[in-house]
């Protein structure tokens, strides 16, 4: 199965190295380009995309509300963000309207095709350490973090569905939260398929958002 991938960047130097990168790639396909926000939107009525990558600081309309209208829509793309610094704010602001995660934009090209690979399957968070890492930086700018916040979101859990959601939130992998709670891989694949179905999120990079939000977890990453 092929995915197919939009390019969204101002800079078009920049489009035509990844397009090249994708282009090598027998199971990627890059069906549309666009310079800013407002182009993007145009061309996704129109074209079936699987995976956006969206830089963040563009004229017209930024990456952080394109993607907010692009997340808005009924099954959307995924949108994987690409920032110039490991810690920026605007980072931050594409994960809570919707992004699946974040990548820089000098990553190595490897690491580039598994997140976009990564990304279409929902399988996995992107560079849990380092979104862990922009969330601690940024939490103490989240709106809930009180037991009111925590009990009204995370209620519908099961205690051992909270387990897992915190060890996601810490940036585990499936296999590393297996070995941990001592469940297998098929478990926890499933507990966290539940989690996202109970809190109506789309992927494991929303689960450490509202984690962080409503104090699930705390700025350094402990339950």
């Amino acid at each position: 199965m092929t995915i197919r991938v939009m390019l969204v960047d101002d800079q078009v130097l920049l489009r035509t190295g990844f397009r090249m990168v994708l282009a090598a790639q027998p199971d990627m396909d890059v069906v549309a380009e666009a310079g800013n926000g407002v182009e993007a939107l145009e061309v996704l009525r129109s074209t079936a995309v699987d995976v956006v990558l969206m830089d963040v600081r563009m004229p017209k309309l930024d990456g952080v509300e394109t993607t907010r209208r692009i997340c808005a829509d009924t099954d959307p793309p995924k949108v994987l963000i690409l920032t110039t610094f490991d810690l920026d704010e605007y980072a931050f602001s594409g994960l809570k309207a919707g992004a699946s995660g974040f990548m820089l934009k000098d990553v190595p090209p490897g690491e580039l095709l598994a997140a976009i690979r990564a990304v279409h399957s929902g399988d996995a968070v992107v560079a849990p350490s380092t979104t862990r890492r922009l969330l601690d930086r940024f939490a103490p700018m989240l709106p809930g973090t009180g037991k009111q916040a925590e009990h009204q979101e995370l209620g519908r859990l099961t205690g051992r569905e909270r387990e897992v959601m915190v060890l996601v939130a810490q940036g585990l992998s499936n296999g590393e939260i297996a070995a941990r709670l001592v469940l297998s891989e098929a478990t926890v694949k499933t507990h966290v398929g539940r989690i996202l179905t109970k809190l109506g999120l789309r992927d494991r990079v929303q689960v450490v958002v509202l984690a962080y939000e409503t104090g699930l977890v705390r700025a350094g990453g402990h339950g």
